[in-house]
């Protein structure tokens, strides 16, 4: 599913306009200023009873190796955005 089709299955449900609908997914899931997003950035998790956990992970720096090379690199360390299921989701797929 793509964001347009995310956006017509949300209008449907809610019986929002294809507008207001598109604007309710930016503002949760857009990268840029999303609450989603924003969250995340500033150090925060974002849990959905039921659903599942944003929040950001933070690995170290490391030493890795060039596979071309077989050289040595640093790696530098980096801080990128995890989810977790939540217990509903699980169930709902049966794991």
């Amino acid at each position: 599913m793509n964001k347009s089709e995310l956006v017509q299955q949300l209008r449907d449900r809610a019986g929002l306009s294809r507008a207001d609908a598109s604007s309710a997914i930016d503002a949760l899931f857009s990268a840029n200023d999303g609450i989603i997003a924003r969250e995340l950035k500033s150090g925060k998790k974002v849990q959905i009873t039921g659903f599942g956990t944003f929040e950001s992970k933070k690995r170290e720096g490391r030493t890795g190796r060039n596979p071309r090379t077989g050289q040595a690199i640093t790696i530098a360390p980096s801080t990128s955005a995890g989810f977790k299921a939540g217990k509903g989701l699980k169930d709902f797929f049966g794991a």
